[in-house]
């Protein structure tokens, strides 16, 4: 039977087997190279393996962090060979200790996988031998919750998110001098978390016509949003569909700014230093899942349509 393995270089297990749990999404999982370097550090020794999803795969791979990467195929509940060829592989690798950081009800329940005597367990599955025992933990900031259940797991040292490993090859992508990184996408099903794409369009005129062109960042699937600042802003480079997560953070160090909603590719513009301006709308809130890095500033407004292009432009400090 296949791993769906894409990383298992042949490593000493003299330490043990840790299995590391975590899906996404993007954001959360930029915001969680800290736990996984400090897990990486406490377990030295040891085999540890990442169960994730498709998209983050490569990027686990390229950190360092990981001797296997593992795809969870997130089966329905119909799909029965699924979800007992995860329960196979889970059961027969020997695992010895678990750290749930995804702490969803489906990673929650692969605890049951494990026949008796189960290894030993941080999340927050019901009976698990290291449970982040916080009631509050649901009112946390990602990278303080997360800590939090390390720090029940015997590991303190839990630093900053890390991702200086992360690059990209840019050439063709980026102009010579100068450039504005703008992020005006994010999930489909939550429109109210984007500001407008006309006012990005009148903030990317604006910096283009103070020497600053701005470079558009999206999914294929942000086509038409970047398409009408386009419209607006030919000036602008439309790079939508054209960047992997290692040019995202190669563009963000030669960035002068960023500006972006509430969306995963900020994390990463922000974990590399870029100074972000990051838009929240009411539907979200940043005390829980804003980026963290040295230079981020957060703007919000019950509906992002009402915060206005000038104090955006304002937030922007550019030589």
């Amino acid at each position: 039977m296949s791993t769906g393995a894409i990383f298992e270089p042949p490593v000493s297990t003299g330490g043990g087997e840790i299995l590391v749990i975590k899906h996404g999404a993007l954001g959360d999982f930029v915001l969680s190279m800290g736990p996984f370097a400090a897990i990486r550090a406490h377990h030295r020794e040891a085999r540890i393996t990442l169960l994730t999803t498709a998209p983050f795969e490569e990027t686990a791979r390229r950190s360092g962090y990981f001797d296997r990467v593992w795809r969870d195929p997130r089966a329905s509940a119909w799909n029965l060979p699924a979800w007992l060829g995860l329960c196979w592989r889970l059961r027969s690798a020997g695992f010895s200790r678990v750290y749930d950081l995804q702490t969803s009800r489906r990673s929650s329940a692969y605890y049951r996988y494990f026949a008796s005597p189960r290894p030993e367990w941080s999340g927050i599955a019901k009976g698990c031998s290291h449970p982040h025992a916080n009631p509050g933990r649901d009112a946390m900031h990602t990278v303080a919750r997360q800590r939090e259940q390390l720090a029940m797991a015997s590991i303190d040292a839990v630093g900053e998110a890390d991702i200086s490993w992360l690059d990209g090859d840019i050439s063709g992508l980026a102009p010579g001098g100068p450039f504005i990184l703008l992020v005006p996408g994010g999930a489909a099903h939550r429109p109210e978390k984007r500001w407008p794409a006309r006012c990005y369009g009148e903030l990317a005129a604006d910096l283009a016509a103070a020497g600053y062109p701005p470079l558009l960042l999206g999914a294929e699937a942000e086509s038409a949003v970047l398409a009408e600042i386009n419209a607006i802003c030919p000036a602008a480079r439309n790079l939508g569909g054209r960047t992997d997560f290692g040019q995202i953070a190669a563009l963000a160090r030669r960035a002068a700014a960023a500006v972006g909603n509430d969306t995963g590719p900020m994390h990463i513009i922000a974990s590399v230093g870029c100074a972000a301006t990051v838009l929240f709308s009411g539907a979200s809130d940043p005390a829980l899942t804003a980026p963290h890095g040295p230079a981020v500033r957060r703007l919000q407004r019950p509906r992002l349509a009402d915060l206005p292009v000038a104090e955006v432009r304002a937030s922007l400090t550019l030589r």
